[in-house]
């Protein structure tokens, strides 16, 4: 009797454990942030970014930083291959994560199209920024019943900071954290703040997704 309490109590605490874990208190992979380069006019940029994690993937190759040559129409020329590029773009895994979901939006899968292009574009990106966000995206999104959509502030820019020189004159990071849920819960919904663009904009958005 007295062994199988024990057992039972074993298998309690890692139940509670994975509750826990599903409630984002476990590592996931900062996804495909994609940094986005709008001068004045042609413009030589260096791009460093401050990451509380390990780099897994970055295009062009990051070296120890970004040196490109960036132009209006945001086509960027990395100086390291010559080659012209539309954004630059890192993957990595953070050493700790502590996202706030608090906030957000419940969302059914068939509405997660509709529901981007409406609140991206709110947010502050234009017609092909949040295309890209989508169709990266939405096929992980869309199956599911519903979804928790998040976006994160300070709790992302605290995670991986930009150094960008020389400094933008408005920039903007929208970072997606979502859970796929299969009922509706209630959620308090975050205040949007208007974003406006002026002078040397720098644009960038990614995610990650909540198991």
């Amino acid at each position: 009797m007295k062994k199988s309490r024990v057992i039972l109590g074993i298998l309690i605490s890692c139940v509670f454990t994975i509750m826990l874990l599903g409630c984002g208190g476990f590592e996931e992979r900062t996804e495909k942030p994609a940094i986005y380069l709008y001068p004045t006019e042609n413009q030589d940029v260096t791009v460093k970014l401050d990451y509380k994690g390990k780099l897994t993937t970055t295009y062009p190759d990051y070296k120890d930083g970004w040196k490109v040559t960036a132009e209006p129409s945001g086509k960027i020329i990395n100086k390291q291959d010559g080659k012209e590029y539309n954004y630059l773009f890192w993957e990595g895994v953070p050493s700790k994560t502590e996202w706030d979901l608090s906030k957000g939006y419940v969302v059914k899968g068939k509405d997660t199209e509709k529901f981007l292009q409406n609140k991206l574009s709110k947010l502050g990106l234009n017609s092909k920024e949040y295309n890209e966000f989508i169709v990266y995206w939405l096929p992980r999104m869309q199956s599911n019943k519903y979804n928790l959509i998040t976006f994160q502030n300070k709790q992302y820019t605290d995670l991986a900071k930009l150094n960008i020189n020389p400094q933008p004159d408005s920039l903007l990071r929208v970072f997606m954290v979502f859970k796929p849920l299969t009922k509706q819960i209630a959620v308090k919904k975050p205040k949007i703040k208007p974003f406006e663009r002026k002078g040397f904009t720098v644009v960038e958005w990614g995610g990650t997704e909540i198991k």
